[in-house]
């Protein structure tokens, strides 16, 4: 009687051989081809993790190249992108550096401050930037933090968003950069400290000091409040960039006083002469932060203090078109996807500066009064046979009048 002939499987998954598309036979074992699939994921998805985060002195972008980047998506802010990317650069020259040199100097961190009125462009500089660099990045909102123990979000759950930006990576964590928005809105209430709690203004102040200077962390995973049985990740924070941004509403008053520009006199009127009094935000030193309510612990940890000018009408009108990521720019891609051609006229782009000029809403209302034109058109347009849209003043101050009555 002949031998039956063995039944091969899959020795990884244990499926039999006519269950598979086919089988590859080995000396000691086989695989089948939908288990050499996976294991090609698994080994990709290994070296991509493991390489997502390097960063090398030689690959290192320099201070014009990442001014030259911010240059495609910011208008104007010179200041603040050379102040920024020589930061940003010397940050990531400080981890690389040499250790086994044999000398005693250590590079310090050198935490940044972004100063300005709403819509200058503080969160997209730091959004920008992160775009260009290969290292972890997340976007926090002081205004959520309380000091621990009361109701609110914890200082520790900034590094457990760093931690999901990273994939858990903890090294890659640690050389990551954190965006603290709304800075200004943990100040303390008065100049003076009170004898009771500010719990979500001098409480979260003093529990970001150790974050900003740099000390090891317990992070809970997942974020929340932390359990005695819930299982931390130690975080570094020494090596963590952090980028503060804040409108800082009323400085200017604190500014000038202290510039002394309602002094009467001779003396004063040359000196008031020079200054600019539309921008007063240009001459903000660390003692007006002081007075503004920033303890003078923390503005030590934020060395490098630098503004935004308030945008003009030139500038918010270069912002609607000349960023690669502008508004009409996505506007007529949207269109385009639809089969139609978007022509925006000058005045009405004009029109719609004026009224974000009028309304004092910055960079950022720009997008909310060039929807207020389009909306009805994107919701139309695409149910009808349309091969072209031109938007005239016209129709911008329609639409515009039209949604201020609402």
């Amino acid at each position: 009687m002949p031998q039956q002939k063995k039944e091969e499987y899959c020795s990884f998954c244990g499926r039999k051989e006519k269950e598979v598309p086919f089988l590859i036979y080995g000396a000691t074992g086989n695989i089948c081809s939908d288990c050499v699939e996976r294991a090609s994921e698994i080994v990709q998805e290994h070296t991509q993790k493991s390489s997502k985060f390097d960063v090398k002195l030689t690959e290192l972008p320099k201070p014009k190249e990442l001014k030259e980047f911010l240059d495609g998506y910011v208008i104007g802010q010179d200041d603040a992108k050379k102040s920024l990317c020589v930061a940003v650069y010397n940050h990531y020259k400080r981890l690389l550096q040499d250790k086994n040199q044999g000398d005693d100097v250590e590079i310090e961190k050198s935490n940044i401050i972004l100063i300005g009125s709403t819509g200058t462009g503080k969160t997209l500089l730091a959004k920008t930037i992160a775009k260009k660099l290969n290292v972890p990045f997340t976007i926090v909102d002081a205004t959520v933090f309380t000091q621990a123990g009361y109701v609110g979000e914890d200082i520790e759950s900034i590094l457990t968003r760093l931690l999901q930006v990273s994939d858990y990576d903890v090294p890659a964590a640690e050389r990551g950069i954190v965006f603290i928005d709304e800075i200004d809105k943990i100040a303390r209430k008065g100049d003076n400290p009170s004898i009771t709690r500010d719990v979500s203004g001098e409480g979260v102040q003093q529990g970001l000091l150790k974050l900003l200077e740099g000390s090891v962390v317990n992070v809970p995973p997942q974020g929340g409040r932390k359990h005695p049985e819930q299982k931390m990740i130690p975080v570094d924070t020494q090596n963590i960039l952090f980028i503060c941004g804040g409108a800082f509403s009323g400085i200017e008053q604190k500014i000038g006083s202290r510039l002394n520009t309602r002094l009467v006199g001779y003396g004063a009127q040359a000196k008031t002469q020079k200054i600019d009094k539309d921008n007063m935000i240009q001459y903000i030193t660390p003692q007006d932060l002081k007075s503004f309510g920033l303890i003078p612990e923390i503005i030590g940890r934020l060395p490098v203090v630098t503004h935004l000018n308030p945008l003009d009408k030139k500038a918010l009108r270069r912002i609607l078109t000349e960023p690669k990521n502008a508004i009409t720019k996505q506007y007529i891609k949207l269109f385009k996807m639809d089969g139609v051609n978007l022509i925006f006229d000058d005045d009405a782009l004009d029109y719609i500066v004026d009224k974000a000029v009028e309304f004092n809403l910055g960079a950022r209302g720009l997008r909310g009064l060039a929807e207020s034109v389009m909306v009805d058109f994107m919701y139309e347009i695409p149910s009808m046979k349309t091969q072209e849209l031109h938007i005239t003043k016209a129709i911008a101050e329609e639409k515009i009048s039209r949604a201020n009555v609402k």
